[in-house]
């Protein structure tokens, strides 16, 4: 008996497998949203257009440039990035529901040739008023009318002059007293409500698009205008380079979603009236509609 059941073990481990069982079918993917992007709405961002800000404790903050919008003043922050002008400056204010700002706590450091001292006045936009592929349904505290370019970027207008916007995350100049404009060694960052006062009277160079917790998320001064009172408190710049002078095996590469498309009319519209049980309230402000961008894939 015993020979039988070895031979019939010995069959059994000879023949071939059992075919594993199917596969469920796959899920179906989910349905997508009117206002949700499709691939031909993301822009690649020129290389030249990407600041790579470097903090201590290997903290990256990348910022898109607003060269359309202020040629002058962008030209001379690529200019100083090329210097490494800002390499061993620090963060040297963080005011609560205000601005990081950051460059040289003493503003004696000697500006890199060819950064022009006074720029142009670039709070306005081209003449020719609102240019939007997007325009926000009701106007506001500091506008009569406001939008989205089909680039990607806020503004407003008084029916005459068009500007961009201090929203959470643009990158603005410092300057002193009139008709000091600022060179663009120094810039800041609203980190709190929008700063929407300080439109057509500051130059908007760019909006961070990657990395903003890290200047949000830093220690609050007490001290006056929120500047970091000790050396110690201020957050050291390793480096700030363009993009495009970064090899190009490391550089990073990202894209905005453009504006000019259903797509995004639809997004805006599901701000305005959302489903319930969120209440609506007939209108949404130019700096809360998200201006997207990613990683290039």
């Amino acid at each position: 008996m015993i020979a039988p059941l070895l031979a019939l073990a010995a069959a059994l481990q000879a023949a071939p497998a059992s075919p594993p069982p199917p596969a469920p079918p796959a899920a179906a993917p989910t349905a997508t949203t009117p206002g949700d992007p499709v691939a031909a709405d993301w822009v690649a961002i020129a290389d030249d257009q990407l600041l790579v800000m470097t903090l201590a404790g290997d903290r990256t903050v990348v910022i898109r440039l607003a060269a359309a919008y202020a040629p002058e003043h962008v030209a001379n922050v690529r200019a100083l990035a090329l210097a490494h002008w800002w390499d061993g400056t620090s963060v040297y204010r963080v005011q609560d529901n205000w601005v990081t700002q950051w460059g040289d706590q003493t503003e004696k450091k000697p500006l890199p040739p060819g950064v022009a001292v006074r720029p142009a006045a670039e709070y306005d936009l081209v003449p020719g008023g609102l240019r939007v592929a997007q325009t926000m349904a009701r106007a506001d505290a500091y506008s009569t009318a406001s939008g989205i370019t089909a680039d990607g970027w806020a503004t407003a207008s008084d029916g005459g002059a068009a500007w961009l916007t201090h929203c959470y995350g643009t990158v603005g100049v410092a300057r002193d007293a009139s008709p000091d404009t600022g060179s663009g060694a120094e810039l800041f960052t609203p980190i709190g409500g929008s700063a929407r006062r300080l439109d057509r009277n500051y130059a908007i160079v760019g909006r961070v698009i990657e990395g903003m917790a890290y200047l949000s998320g830093l220690p609050r001064s007490g001290a006056a205008m929120g500047m970091y009172a000790t050396a110690a408190e201020r957050l050291p710049i390793v480096s700030v380079r363009l993009a495009s002078d970064i090899p190009a095996a490391t550089r990073p590469r990202f894209e905005y979603r453009a504006a000019d498309n259903p797509r995004f009319t639809a997004m805006v519209a599901a701000r305005v009236a959302p489903k319930p049980p969120t209440v609506g309230l007939g209108g949404v402000d130019v700096c809360d509609v998200p201006l997207a961008t990613r990683r290039a894939r």
